[in-house]
């Protein structure tokens, strides 16, 4: 798999751009992707701190993300590679579960090595509790715009809200973003 490497307020050298092709071509095992298929890498320095963040495009529609910020940025690209394979073995137990109950889906893994560390039993297991719904709300969605959604999601106290939009009479979500921002969810 190909990476678009950029940085935003670094320059990305030869030694950079290297370090994270060789590091994040360990996720190639993990997959049967056609290879045409590139990955994007975003390096970025702000005040001393580090951030990576990593986007590949799966078969279906499906994105793998992963982001770390620290000190160091060859360490942030040791953690985003950390939390790429923990997604990835966590995707892939889900789609064995699937697998066993629709067969269309093979094709998207390759079996070799996915589990070499970690056994299929604690893998299962590990994500049935990270997947447990541990709570139901039911509310009804009153149409409202972006902007009276915002001032919901700040007045209860969340860092997300679903609401009916007026405007284009779909499902939205509103989200705060780390930067403080906001961000907007729309179907497509």
């Amino acid at each position: 798999m190909d990476f678009a490497i950029r940085g935003q307020q670094i320059e990305v050298t030869d030694a950079l751009r290297d370090y994270v092709d060789k590091r994040l071509s360990r996720l190639d095992k993990y997959f049967d992707i056609p290879p045409a298929t590139e990955g994007t890498v975003t390096l970025n320095v702000t005040r001393g701190i580090h951030k990576v963040e990593v986007t590949i495009p799966l078969p279906g529609g499906i994105f793998l993300r992963a982001e770390d910020r620290s000190d160091d940025m060859y360490t942030s690209i040791d953690s985003v590679l950390s939390k790429l394979e923990r997604q990835i073995r966590k995707h892939k137990t889900k789609m064995n579960r699937r697998f066993r109950q629709d067969e269309s889906l093979k094709g998207l893994f390759v079996d070799e090595g996915v589990n070499a560390s970690v056994s299929p039993s604690t893998d299962e297991e590990e994500a049935e509790e990270e997947l447990q719904v541990v709570r139901n709300k039911r509310f009804l969605l009153k149409p409202m715009d972006v902007e009276e959604a915002i001032l919901q999601m700040n007045m209860i106290g969340h860092n997300f809200f679903v609401f009916s939009n007026i405007d284009t009479e779909t499902v939205n979500v509103v989200y705060r973003r780390n930067d403080g921002k906001y961000g907007l969810i729309e179907q497509e």
